[in-house]
């Protein structure tokens, strides 16, 4: 019979030599242009960052929506039942906007893998803007392997520019020099 207690610290010691090697990125010190614009401090967002990635995620998803309307091939995002495959079409390209993705994003990842491969049947070409660069490598991997071009950071904005002839990044960046919201908590 083996001993219980070698097996269960066996157990243990595997998972402390996991631990021990895992890179932990933590939001501390990370901010981003949109945490900029509103004053949002790294450790305000610690404080809940399901709710600021939402709220910080869905604003991206506007000003996109917003620059891209200036294109004349502009068309809002494609919806099958009550999914929303993407937030615009521009171009041939069915764009999706995101903040950042993470590790606990697996349902959003089955989607983005499912409605990539719906949306390139279709003719388009699936392009997913994330706002942040800081993004988990597993996820972007799960997410292209759906079919979808990925931009990330400066390069979201280079796409933006390319398509709608507005430089968005300028744009923001003079919002943030003249800061003008302030959270209630200031």
């Amino acid at each position: 019979m083996p001993n219980i207690k070698n097996a269960l610290n066996d157990v243990l010691n595997a998972y402390q030599n996991k631990f021990q090697s895992k890179k932990i990125v933590t939001e501390e010190g990370s901010s981003d242009i949109l945490m900029e614009i509103f004053g949002i401090t790294p450790s305000q967002k610690l404080g809940n960052m399901q709710y600021w990635g939402r709220e910080l995620g869905k604003c991206w998803e506007r000003l996109i929506q917003n620059t891209l309307k200036t294109n004349p091939r502009y068309k809002p995002g494609l919806k099958i039942g009550r999914d929303e495959l993407c937030d615009c079409i521009v171009n041939g390209f069915a764009i999706d906007a995101k903040y950042r993705v993470g590790s606990g994003d697996s349902g959003t990842l089955k989607k983005f893998k499912n409605y990539g491969k719906t949306l390139s049947k279709k003719g388009y070409k699936p392009v997913a803007l994330f706002l942040r660069d800081d993004n988990l490598p597993a996820a972007m991997t799960a997410i292209k392997s759906g079919g979808w071009i990925i931009k990330e950071g400066p390069d979201s904005f280079e796409f933006i520019l390319n398509l709608a002839k507005f430089d968005l990044k300028a744009f923001l960046n003079e919002k943030k020099k003249g800061r003008k919201f302030k959270l209630v908590s200031e």
